[in-house]
């Protein structure tokens, strides 16, 4: 009994949630970061704002029925948080590993994005597609 507690504490302190999901992951978010916000903290801010952007923007994705222009269109904005919280730590972080973690995450996303980017081009992932001809009669 005593390690359930210990599991559901730690999994409280971290902001996981055993109940089930209102389907606003944007409000959600926002009142789970508000809870943990560091009092004069422009980092922390910063850092907020990069996961209710990336919230706001993967929940207003709507399902093409085309799971991988359905993945791409989750990934983009999920990789441009990664971009923007890495950016944050360039900027206010000093340890000079993690420093080093946001150069090869800013590296790495911004590949990955533009790698997306290409493949919708590519496959024309928005635009609508042509029918089919009318089969003669």
């Amino acid at each position: 009994m005593n390690t359930i507690l210990l599991m559901l504490a730690a999994l409280a302190s971290i902001g996981v949630s055993l109940w089930p999901s209102t389907g606003n992951a944007g409000e959600e978010a926002k009142s789970i970061f508000a809870s943990q916000a560091a009092p004069d903290s422009q980092a922390w801010s910063n850092l907020q704002q990069s996961m209710l952007a990336m919230h706001r923007a993967m929940s207003s994705v709507q399902s093409t029925g085309n799971d991988d222009e359905d993945f791409v269109g989750l990934m983009i904005p999920h990789h441009q948080a990664a971009l923007d919280m890495a950016r944050v730590e360039l900027t206010h972080g000093k340890d000079p590993q993690m420093r080093r973690l946001a150069q090869e995450i800013i590296a790495d996303q911004e590949s990955e994005i533009e790698l997306m980017r290409l493949w919708r081009r590519q496959n024309e992932v928005g635009k609508p597609q042509p029918s089919a001809p009318a089969a003669k009669e």
